[in-house]
């Protein structure tokens, strides 16, 4: 049962999710009102303002929520079994475009894991993220660089990368600062560079931890994303060519890109209650989830 607003903050935290990530109910409700506020920030700032913004709130989110996610995959043993799982299912969507004379870019690495299992399979792994809390890693491959961005920028040299990715990235910036965001990673690849980017479908959504409490995202999902919004900032942004894929279990196959936007139209026609129904579920979301790669 969803809560809507922080006023009516009660019980009905999802127990699937609660179990899920290990939290208590007081922790993801917390986790909830320290995102809105720092999302409101992102979200009221002038974007002069915002692009230098990114990194002191994820340090400050980090910072007051020693129990978020990405934290706690550090020391619990169930949350980093969870996290090498994840990073697993992504290094086989990557493997087939991965080379020993390529260079590599993840936008968004936060721990670096998904860098340092790549970092066998490529000459160079940059890992770029706006948080030093996150990054901060004992044990890195010499060839795994760690770049600081502002949330925008991406510091590598132009042409540099042969295949860059991000994660569950896209939703947390701006739409402004997302579409530069896009023109600095067209700018890092080589000519015929590839650009997988993984989202989470609007439609199914929200998918930051406003899904416990709101029916759209309030957290720091600034966006939330349906295939056409997406492949449209992606052509925008210079790419010549996008290719969605569905994916489940770590196996993925292309998907013509008709058919997921098809399938999202005769979802959107549907009252809200019924299109979340439809979409929230695994069949659905491995259609939906929007794994794009666009092609420089």
């Amino acid at each position: 049962m969803l809560v809507r607003g922080p006023a009516r903050l009660g019980p009905q935290v999802s127990f699937v999710r609660r179990a899920a990530d290990g939290r208590s109910e007081a922790e993801i409700r917390q986790h909830y009102l320290v995102e809105r506020e720092l999302a409101d920030r992102l979200r009221n700032a002038p974007d002069a303002e915002r692009r230098g913004l990114y990194p002191k709130v994820y340090e400050e989110l980090f910072r007051r929520l020693p129990h978020h996610p990405q934290l706690r995959a550090r020391f619990h043993p169930d949350a980093h079994a969870r996290r090498m799982r994840d990073v697993e299912w992504q290094f086989r969507f990557l493997r087939h475009a991965l080379g020993l004379r390529k260079v590599f870019l993840e936008v968004g690495a936060g721990d670096c894991a998904l860098a340092r299992r790549v970092s066998g399979f490529v000459e160079r792994a940059f890992a770029v993220d706006v948080s030093e809390e996150v990054m901060r890693i004992r044990r890195r491959a010499a060839n795994v660089v760690p770049v600081l961005s502002d949330g925008v920028s991406i510091p590598v040299p132009a042409g540099s990368v042969h295949v860059a990715f991000s994660n569950q990235l896209m939703e947390h910036l701006h739409p402004r600062d997302a579409a530069a965001q896009l023109d600095n990673i067209y700018r890092a690849l080589a000519p015929g560079g590839r650009y997988f980017c993984v989202t989470p479908n609007r439609l199914y959504g929200p998918r930051d931890v406003s899904a416990h409490f709101d029916p759209v995202a309030t957290g720091l999902h600034l966006k939330e994303y349906c295939s056409r919004e997406l492949r449209a900032l992606l052509l925008q942004a210079g790419f010549r060519k996008v290719r969605f894929h569905a994916g489940a279990r770590g196996l993925f196959v292309r998907v013509p890109g008709p058919l997921i936007h098809g399938f999202e139209s005769c979802l959107s026609a549907l009252p809200s209650p019924m299109r979340k129904a439809l979409a929230d579920n695994p069949p659905a979301r491995a259609l939906l989830g929007l794994y794009a790669e666009a092609i420089r």
